[in-house]
């Protein structure tokens, strides 16, 4: 391995390192960010925006299980000048890292402790109700500097918010309480993946008449912002002050209709090393419950990676993985840290030979989309779903 990777840790049993040890940790498996993948889609999205209009970057969840300190200092290098997290220990991670741009905190916080750590980490946090208001301005007190706070409006999510009618009485109020500073005004669609826009542009209605109201009580609004990853590549439109990416940076599309709008690059790849092979007869049940039984002598290679690491245990019978630049199929139930593959087409496959699971090998490509659409879910939970005992390693490509 090449002094171009490193590991991505939060643990403290996980440090940086380069070379020999590469391989030492990723024995087993792993999963790979392509960085220069991640830069090529934030400088992307970037293109998309006006120069009034700033590019959030969310790393929440700790980057979507991308590594959220390397995410962030990529996507800010990249052209995003703020982050998004959901918790305050999120954030606080992103401080001890030395990254100093505006970070959002999207998640409510209502702890005192809490609050007292997003004024002394320098974050800003998100107001969605009068009684939150006022107790960020009870903990607070009157400081000298005025704590930046982002107001957020529900306009048809139905989830954080204020409802968008009450929006200019908790406006009013936190322009008024000591210690605090409106820095923005936002809210959230709850559609803008869909290819009928309807709903979406009644959400946009909603908040363009609360800000109507409260900038005719003499509030002035710093910024707006309103888009998440679809709305930012439905239209410009929607872009206002500032756009909050997610997915679009990670390089998946939040749907299939918005892939006109700019080329991404998947960002996250999992591999894993075969263990063992080895050939069964006729007949033979294969795992927990023999729920597959081989119809045939069928070559078996054993691949150190499960359930527990992040792959669906739904997924058994009903996924594929690439060796060689060509598909095989995973047959039995998927185990807590082993899966087993039908590899009769390669017969001279070795151990420790490497598996992609989600990624592009030669021609040959799977996405997190991929196993979101067979579960039946979405491309975000696959991505938030990889474990950390499977190491981070960062490629430049």
């Amino acid at each position: 391995m090449t002094d171009r990777l490193k590991i991505l840790a939060k643990t403290p049993e996980l440090p940086h390192v380069q070379g020999d040890r590469y391989g030492q940790l990723c024995q087993r498996a792993w999963v790979e960010i392509d960085l220069t993948a991640l830069d090529k889609n934030v400088r992307q999205i970037h293109r998309l925006l006006s120069p009034q209009t700033q590019l959030m970057a969310v790393v929440k969840a700790d980057a979507y299980g991308h590594g959220a300190v390397t995410v962030a200092q990529t996507a800010l290098k990249a052209g995003a000048s703020w982050l998004g997290v959901a918790t305050v220990p999120e954030g606080i991670e992103l401080r001890e890292a030395g990254i100093e741009s505006p970070v959002l905190v999207l998640g409510a916080v209502n702890d005192p402790e809490q609050i007292q750590s997003i004024a002394r980490w320098q974050l800003q946090p998100t107001i969605c109700s009068p009684q939150q208001a006022l107790v960020f301005s009870e903990v607070l007190g009157r400081r000298e500097t005025k704590l930046p706070v982002h107001l957020k409006f529900d306009t048809g999510m139905s989830r954080l918010g204020v409802l968008w009618p009450e929006a200019v009485e908790l406006a009013q109020l936190v322009d008024r309480l000591p210690g605090l500073q409106i820095a923005s005004i936002y809210s959230h669609f709850a559609t803008a993946d869909d290819p009928d826009p309807r709903v979406m542009q009644q959400q946009q209605e909603r908040f363009h008449q609360a800000i109507a109201q409260i900038e005719a009580t003499g509030i002035k609004i710093p910024r707006l912002h309103l888009a998440n990853s679809a709305a930012t590549l439905a239209s410009s439109d929607l872009h206002y002050s500032m756009v909050r990416v997610g997915l679009a940076i990670y390089g998946l599309y939040p749907s299939s209709h918005l892939r006109s709008a700019v080329t991404l690059q998947p960002v996250l790849q999992v591999k894993a090393r075969v263990t063992q092979v080895k050939t069964i007869p006729a007949g033979t049940g294969v795992s927990y419950g023999h729920q597959f039984i081989s119809d045939r002598p069928m070559r078996l290679a054993i691949v150190g990676i499960g359930y527990a690491d992040g792959v669906p245990r739904s997924l058994s019978n009903q996924m594929q993985v690439i060796i060689r630049g060509q598909r095989v199929s995973q047959v039995g139930a998927i185990t807590m840290d082993q899966l087993m593959l039908d590899v009769s087409a390669i017969p001279d496959l070795q151990t420790g030979e490497v598996v992609t699971l989600l990624g592009k090998d030669g021609e040959v490509e799977i996405t997190a989309d991929d196993w979101a659409k067979t579960l039946g879910t979405i491309s975000w939970e696959i991505l938030c779903g990889f474990k950390h005992r499977l190491p981070r390693v960062a490629v430049d490509r």
